[in-house]
């Protein structure tokens, strides 16, 4: 790990960004006219106190989570990424799946994204990013580790939780539309990869999965109209629109409502709740006695 090196890189490319360059508001008194680095810290879900003994030289061996989390709070292309990584003395990662490393193309994107739910896929199903509005719309996705990370993989593991967001007439379908998906990736990648280790995992545990994947129906899982379930705002009926890499192997996912109806009222809704659990049963043990 090059400590000097690691620190004026990270220095030299928090000043070179500009708040609206990450979707934050400058606002008055600023001092210079780069990041602060409580802004990068919070952008990387970090400490700042993490983030400002890296800056000094004196911090830890960063993990690679961490490394990739500040590529995405810097914005670096796959090159400075890569450098970044070296720097800290890991080996970059590989290209398979789309990584943890957000496509700076799709973040930039996100970043103006506010009134609407917008998440970044890999095409494993893997939650890269999420907005405030498609935390609260589909709840925080960024805790699962290991195979779980992947979405196809909780539908057949964990299907009361995964499934709980689908009408139950819409979930066959759904299942279906989940294993053609991973068939792409799986074709593509190969069985040595985290695809393949999947498909495994899933044979052995699920023989839902293992009877669709029998079928080998290819498709993108994405459609063009769902309905999704709200614990407080109900069934909202939205469009989804898709914005894929180059490669095919990360994908903007944006969920939006024609204006003036009933589920552009629930989005509405969702911006001022947020991801406040306001069921009769939390509110009944929130109440004054």
């Amino acid at each position: 790990m090059d400590r000097p090196a690691l620190a004026d890189f990270l220095r030299r490319r928090r000043a070179a960004l500009r708040p609206q360059d990450v979707g934050l508001v400058a606002g008055p008194r600023r001092r210079a006219p780069g990041l602060r680095r409580e802004e990068v810290a919070q952008l990387a879900a970090m400490s700042a106190d993490y983030y400002t003994r890296l800056e000094q030289r004196r911090g830890p061996q960063p993990s690679e989570q961490m490394l990739a989390s500040l590529a995405r709070a810097l914005r670096l292309d796959g090159d400075g990424r890569d450098h970044l990584y070296r720097l800290a003395g890991r080996n970059p990662p590989g290209p398979e799946a789309g990584g943890r490393f957000v496509a700076p193309a799709l973040q930039r994107v996100l970043d103006r994204l506010e009134d609407t739910p917008a998440l970044v896929l890999t095409w494993l199903g893997e939650t890269l990013v999420m907005n405030t509005m498609a935390v609260a719309l589909l709840g925080d996705r960024s805790g699962y580790r290991g195979l779980a990370r992947s979405e196809v993989y909780r539908w057949f593991t964990d299907p009361d939780a995964a499934r709980r967001i689908y009408p139950p007439e819409d979930r066959d379908r759904q299942s279906r539309a989940q294993v053609s998906s991973l068939r792409v990736a799986y074709g593509v990648l190969g069985p040595r990869s985290r695809a393949g280790e999947i498909v495994r995992a899933l044979e052995r545990e699920s023989p839902e999965f293992a009877e669709i994947w029998q079928r080998h129906e290819v498709r993108r899982r994405f459609e063009d109209h769902k309905v999704l379930l709200h614990p407080q705002a109900g069934p909202i009926e939205l469009d989804c629109q898709a914005l894929f890499t180059e490669d095919q192997s990360q994908c903007l996912l944006v969920l939006t409502a024609p204006p003036r109806t009933d589920a552009a009222e629930k989005l509405a809704l969702l911006r001022v709740i947020g991801t406040q659990d306001l069921s009769p049963e939390v509110a009944a043990t929130r109440a004054p006695r």
